[in-house]
């Protein structure tokens, strides 16, 4: 399991990335007392300004973490993680799907519930096969502040992925809306303010918010969004409002904030040890991309060849990208913040094509957790 930071491979892997087409990327690598913070890249094409690792950045679907933490406290509370939906939000989702679908479904994408997305985005009709789509709707929506509630009707309506509770799940952000209901329910506050409280400020994270408007506070990087080649070049789309994903998926953080949130999560410090071992709890799902994985409670893993078990989350918005991990026993810690999105092109089929920031970004993420 000894696995050193090595300050020059990481300093090249990430140098890599750059190199491979990103415009910016930064990270912070933490192995016990050892710290290693690196950046490459521009935050702004345009003026050459330089990324710096202290950059703070949107997350994306990082969010779910922070938000299924949040659920498992009030589960804590005397809430029950396997109780209907129905019990705390009844009429929301209507019929015997409401009486079926439990808190836990909602937290590990297997309550069947569709993606809302595609009906939010009308020109991204063919998502997530993604073969027919045009980025017309991201400029359209640059500032629409949209009613979570019109979300979840969306989500609702929408043909099933799947029957309550079946596998492999189908990841929604229709769930984590559901969830921020219910927090809102059972809580009495605004899931914003919760999750602040009894989350963010209890891991001692300072430069972790939800986004007061559609701007980015504070340092940051201009954000590029390619959509599969179609935005030629990419776009900066850092400044927009994020009502359209809420507390699924609209949590601005840096680095060392996140490796920071990880560890002492996987430490017990947020939810208890037991909650930390529901949330580690996997079944199958299917991600938006088509692809199969594992997934807990607003966690998934990562396995090493002989360097242990991996926890955490990914995620994705308009040109910003991220990916956190900590290893199990805490001591390993990476933390990946990236400018650009969708660089892949897509084939005849509507498939994303292969592209060199893909090998350089997995080659940048072995070395930083596995050494």
């Amino acid at each position: 399991m000894k696995n050193p930071l090595d300050s020059a491979a990481l300093n090249a892997a990430i140098e890599d990335v750059h190199r491979a087409g990103l415009p910016g990327l930064f990270a912070e690598v933490r192995d016990g007392e050892q710290v290693w913070r690196g950046a490459a890249g521009v935050a702004d094409v345009a003026t050459g300004r330089p990324v710096t690792v202290d950059m703070r950045h949107r997350v994306g679907s990082i969010t779910k973490t922070f938000t299924a933490a949040a659920v498992l406290q009030q589960v804590e509370a005397g809430r029950g993680l396997d109780t209907p939906i129905g019990r705390y939000l009844p009429g929301l989702v209507p019929g015997e799907r409401g009486d079926a679908i439990t808190v836990r479904m909602l937290i590990n994408h297997t309550s069947g519930l569709a993606e809302y997305f595609p009906y939010a985005y009308p020109s991204f009709k063919a998502f997530p096969a993604l073969a027919d789509t045009g980025p017309q709707s991201l400029e359209d929506h640059r500032f629409t502040r949209f009613d979570p509630a019109e979300l979840i009707e969306m989500g609702l309506t929408a043909p099933a992925a799947g029957a309550p509770g079946g596998t492999p799940g189908a990841y929604s952000n229709t769930n984590y809306l559901i969830l921020v209901r219910l927090l809102e329910q059972v809580t009495g506050t605004t899931a914003e303010r919760y999750i602040t409280r009894n989350v963010i400020e209890r891991a001692g994270l300072r430069d972790t918010a939800f986004p007061a408007g559609p701007n980015v506070d504070g340092p940051h990087s201009k954000l590029y969004e390619a959509w599969f080649g179609m935005i030629d070049p990419p776009r900066d789309y850092s400044v927009y409002d994020m009502s359209w994903v809420g507390p699924a998926a609209s949590l601005i953080s840096t680095v060392a904030d996140l490796n920071r949130f990880y560890g002492v999560l996987l430490a017990g410090e947020i939810v208890s040890p037991s909650s930390l071992a529901q949330m580690q709890r996997t079944v199958p799902v299917v991600t938006q991309e088509g692809k199969r994985g594992d997934y807990g409670l607003g966690l998934y893993p990562m396995e090493g060849p002989g360097q242990g078990t991996f926890w955490g989350h990914g995620g994705t918005v308009w040109g910003a990208g991220a990916l956190a991990m900590t290893r199990a026993d805490g001591k390993r810690q990476m933390a990946v913040a990236v400018n650009m999105q969708r660089w892949n092109k897509l084939d005849s089929s509507g498939k994303p094509q292969p592209h060199p920031i893909d090998d350089a970004l997995a080659a940048l993420y072995r070395v930083a957790m596995y050494g």
